[in-house]
């Protein structure tokens, strides 16, 4: 059989091998699972002699580990053969006397892992000497792979019964817990005593023994007894090798792996006086002080022999000491003498935690962060802060502040430091957070602080100009940036509505400052963009600052043609925020600022892929044809926002207009030709133009955004411009009209029409549709464009009214078709779930607006019967996805029973009366309700798929389905009691007295929908 597994483990992980074989070999090894004579085989076959090959061997054990973890499955006498010969083993191979060479890193880690799960069965009872028998092969003298061996165990019991990284079951839990009282009972003082002689054996002959037992002694001092690592001769071991250094100044993985011992001792959990004296015993602020001052850390900051490795284990170690600090002093139960000492460390360890916060490396500054953060939340929470409080927040805020600063070696923009731009930008935001903490502590010296910050750094500017370090303008910039959210209301730490005046003062001097110390001229492009952020953010200042707007926009002109891609683009936006906000202000500028912008303005589409970004510099190679367009579309709607305003005569807005359309529509003729004729390049382009032409036009909208329900007619001479615009744009459409692109483009240019046309739109809205809807439309244009509609009618229902009787018909039939067509894969089913939501919300909101008449006129009643169809086949689709479609359209099924059934019937009530026979609006509508409405509503019920007492959106559709219900018989009376009791309860094989009684008695819903649920629930 040893040769029969062999084999088969060669084949199946031979990549050579034949397919149908290597699943015969896979199946066989599946079966030997579940062999009970496959635990021996396997480990005979693991430590025979000659050895197998290493996958034969590896495989093995896997074997072997799957049945010893299904330890139920396997007898205890096959388990003591394991353990014997596993033991035999590693005795012959380990014993620093073998021939044979040790087993490769991933052998003894699965071997490992094999010697661990018989220690989880056997420590108990079956292998009581197991700690005994692996620290026997590490005390033999000269035998380091024993040595290795053993430490190798040791690390993988901890991580099988102690590591608290990964979540086990409870009885789990509780066998680990017993295996580690049994440890701490049996063998930990010799564990324990083992550490200390390896550490002093092997301190100046073996690096990898010594590292491998901090290591251990790190994973092991969360679940000891402390003191059995907390003592003298421990402590005079692990110091000398905290110490250490080599002469080269090379990375010291032993000092290392001695710093984080340290740190993982100092977070074992235990009591506030217990932690505190143990940071006094072991002299950690003497440690971490010495570590600092190490050349490593001092001598060769900011050189290439600057040991990153080692600072980061320092700042675990600080990081680690600040924690636990602040968490007792935190502790209100704490005792005085112990808060004392505590405040004492905080002080001491304040230094060493701000130099680690401060270094040039993110990473080490990262790993401090916590602690700083729970001293500052500490401080927050003291309230009024004593004077030794009180004098910790000035060198924090200095630190954080500084931290912000782009270190010497960033260059900003640089394509190759992108990713280490976008981390800085990541970390700047957690100092943020940080300084934001320490203005909650204390606001006032936050302000002052940062006023001066950035005073001094004008005020140097001013001396060095160009010649200024870019990096400390950017750190002010950012700082005025951020300064708002103390300044403004409703942000930051501000109270609601309650600014802080002082703040607000000293904003609005750095923003004088700003503007006239002339710094939109420094050649710098990451300084321009912050100038112009902090110009658009804090808008307010320019509104009660007027006189500084024309140098501003001025800047803003020059800046938008600016060489660096990355600045001209990001200006573009810039550009429109800033002119948006201060429109009322700029508008005197209009005819200025279009003549200055408008070489920026001609579109040049670039089809993606082409070889266009070839020219490109390496700054530009980010940037594509596609985003600059988009970019380009600000502009666009800037001019927009600052020809429109009321200030402006209406004869020059509409010249602003046009001489910003005029080279659009002779562009767009140019290409329309051979746009038709299929250029890609063209297509694209008329596309942009119609984008462009419908983002002038939101421009012109923002006039009237604050006044929405009062929709001024535009100004006739306006209107005539954006008119052509429109005719335009349809020309385009109706040519080109199978490109979804540009139907994409007119659907957008459309709707930012409305808002600059208004209602003079609407005639010509079936043109609109006859192009929107064309027969290559996709179901989701359909939806999208209905969506559209919706707000159409919304806005002009009441002069909508006549064009909806015309377009109604031709659009329901583009509807139909996009219903009726056939699935082809989950994307179109999903547009087709869209498709029926639009659908049936466009009728709702035709009824919810008092325009259901045009659904039944005499234009559109050959499509009604078509138009009833849809929505009950809709309503009774129960499809994943479809639900949300199905509850709409009971509830348009609803309102048409409730407007055309005629005057109410029946009263509902405790005692319900009827009055008379049904008088609907349309004849026949009584009948055809109860028989198609009310039928539609128990074949619902019916549906198997229809569970409303399992499913929130099932439960909204049996509540419309209820409302319909009480409609009916409101509408029909008698009428609708007769077919209940004659058709639908003898159909249904029940009596339903309960229900009519439910039903007649009950005004509100909720009722019906509870005896209903109570129906289906015991039918199923």
């Amino acid at each position: 059989m040893d040769a029969q597994i062999e084999n088969a483990i060669e084949i199946a992980w031979n990549p050579a091998s034949d397919q149908a074989l290597k699943a015969q070999a896979f199946e066989f090894l599946n079966q030997l699972r579940s062999d009970s004579q496959a635990l021996q085989v396997c480990t005979n076959l693991f430590a025979r002699t000659p050895r197998a090959s290493e996958v034969v061997r590896l495989v093995c054990l896997e074997i072997v580990n799957n049945a010893v973890v299904h330890s139920q499955a396997v007898d205890a006498p096959s388990l003591g053969f394991l353990k014997q010969a596993l033991l035999d083993y590693i005795g012959h191979i380990y014993n620093g006397e073998a021939h044979e060479p040790v087993d490769p890193a991933h052998i003894q880690n699965k071997l490992t892992q094999t010697l661990t799960y018989l220690f989880v069965f056997l420590y108990k009872e079956g292998w009581e000497s197991f700690i005994d028998d692996f620290l026997a092969l590490a005390q033999k003298e000269n035998n380091l792979p024993g040595v290795l061996m053993y430490l190798r165990i040791l690390g993988s019991i901890h991580d099988e019964i102690a590591d608290l990284v990964f979540t086990r079951p409870d009885n789990v839990t509780r066998r680990n817990n017993d295996l580690k009282d049994l440890v701490r009972d049996r063998d930990m003082r010799k564990i324990a005593q083992s550490w200390k002689d390896l550490l002093a054996r092997y301190s100046n002959q073996s690096d990898a023994v010594v590292e491998s037992t901090l290591k251990i002694i790190g994973k092991w001092v969360s679940w000891i007894d402390i003191h059995l690592v907390i003592n003298e001769e421990m402590l005079n071991l692990l110091l000398p090798l905290v110490g250490r250094t080599h002469a080269a100044g090379s990375e010291d993985k032993v000092r290392d792996a001695a710093v984080d011992t340290f740190t993982e001792i100092v977070a074992k959990k235990m009591k506030a006086g217990d932690k505190i004296d143990m940071i006094s015993f072991l002299n950690l602020r003497e440690i971490v002080t010495q570590l600092l001052a190490t050349p490593p850390l001092n001598e060769w900051k900011g050189t290439p022999r600057y040991d990153t490795d080692l600072a980061e284990a320092v700042a675990k170690l600080v990081n680690t000491i600040v924690v636990d600090v602040v968490r007792v002093l935190e502790d209100v139960k704490v005792e005085t003498d112990t808060r004392a000492k505590a405040e004492q460390f905080l002080r001491d360890f304040l230094p060493s935690l701000l130099r680690l916060f401060s270094d040039e490396f993110d990473e080490v500054c990262s790993t401090v962060i916590p602690a700083l953060t729970d001293l500052v939340t500490f401080l927050r929470k003291v309230g009024q802060l004593p004077p030794t409080y009180s004098e910790m927040l000035p060198p924090i805020l200095n630190a954080i502040v500084l931290k912000m600063r782009y270190d010497e070696t960033a260059n900003w923009g640089n394509e190759d430091e992108q990713t280490d731009e976008a981390e800085f930008e990541e970390l700047r935001k957690r100092l943020q957070i940080l300084q934001k903490s320490v203005a909650s502590v204390d606001e006032n010296l936050c302000i002052e602080f940062l006023s001066s910050l950035v005073a001094n750094m004008f005020s140097t500017l001013e001396q060095q100009g160009s010649q200024m370090d870019w990096r400390d303008l950017d750190l002010a910039l950012h700082e005025i940036y951020q300064f708002g959210e103390l300044a403004l209301p409703n942000t930051g730490l501000a109270q609601k509505s309650q600014p802080n005046s002082v703040a607000a003062e000293r904003l609005s001097v750095m923003m004088r400052k700003m503007v006239e110390s002339g710094i939109a001229n420094y050649p710098h492009p990451g300084i321009l963009l912050q100038y112009m952020e902090i110009c658009t953010r804090y808008y307010n200042f320019f509104e009660d600052q007027q006189r500084y707007i024309p140098q501003v926009l001025e800047n803003f002109v020059r800046l938008v043609h600016h060489d660096h891609i990355r600045v001209r683009l990001r200006s573009w936006y810039l550009f429109l925020r800033f002119v948006k906000t201060l429109r009322a202000q700029v508008g005197s500028l209009a005819k200025t600022v279009i003549e200055s912008i408008s070489d920026l303005l001609p579109i040049k589409a670039e089809v993606p892929g082409n070889d266009a970004d070839d020219d490109m510099s390496s700054d530009e190679s980010d940037h594509s044809a596609e985003s600059v367009f988009n970019s380009q579309l600000y502009l666009y709607e800037a001019i927009g926002c600052i020809s429109s305003t009321s200030a402006t005569p209406p004869a020059d807005q509409a010249m602003y207009a046009r001489s910003v359309m005029e080279p659009l529509f002779s562009d767009m003729s140019v290409h329309i030709e051979r746009a038709s004729a299929g250029d890609t390049q063209a297509i694209l382009q008329v596309h942009h133009i119609i984008m462009a032409l419908g983002t002038l036009a939101t421009g012109f909208a923002e006039a009237n955004a604050g006044q929405p329900n009062k929709r001024p007619q535009p100004h006739e001479a306006i209107s005539n411009e954006f008119s052509r615009a429109a005719e335009a744009i349809l020309i385009a459409l109706n040519q080109l009209n199978a490109s979804q692109d540009v139907r994409t483009a007119c659907r957008s240019a459309f709707s930012r029409l409305l808002g600059v046309l208004g209602a003079a739109l609407l005639p010509q809205l079936p043109q609109w549709i006859e192009g929107l809807l064309s027969r290559s439309s996709s179901k989701d244009e359909m939806a999208m464009f209905l969506r559209l509609l919706e707000q159409v009618v919304y806005n002009f229902k009441g002069e909508i009214y006549n064009i909806l009787d015309l377009l109604l018909t031709p659009l329901l039939q583009r509807v139909f078709s996009g219903l009726s067509e056939p699935i082809s894969g989950t994307d179109d089913e999903i547009q087709l779930h869209e498709l029926r939501r639009e659908y049936v919300s466009f009728v709702q909101v035709i009824l919810v607006n008092d325009l259901g008449g045009v659904l039944v006129s005499a234009a559109n009643q050959a499509t009604f019967e078509s138009l009833i169809s849809s929505i009950i086949d809709i309503a009774k689709t129960l499809t994943h996805g479809n639900l949300v479609p199905s509850r709409i359209a009971f509830n348009v099924l609803s309102r048409m029973a409730s407007q055309w059934g005629g005057p109410d019937v029946a009263t509902i009530g405790e005692n319900p009366v009827t009055t008379g026979a049904p008088a609907p609006a349309i004849p026949g509508f009584d009948q055809f309700m109860i028989q198609h409405f009310h039928g539609l509503c128990w074949t619902v019920l019916q549906d198997p798929a229809f569970r409303p007492n399992n499913d929130a959106q099932s439960r909204q559709i049996l509540n419309e389905i209820a409302g319909i219900q009480q409609v009916l018989y409101s509408k029909t009376g008698e009428a609708f009691v007769n077919h209940l009791q004659g058709v639908t309860f003898p159909s249904l094989g029940m009596d339903g007295a309960e229900y009519l009684r439910v039903l007649t008695t009950s005004r509100d819903r909720k009722p019906v929908v509870q005896w209903l649920l109570g129906l289906l629930k015991g039918r199923r």
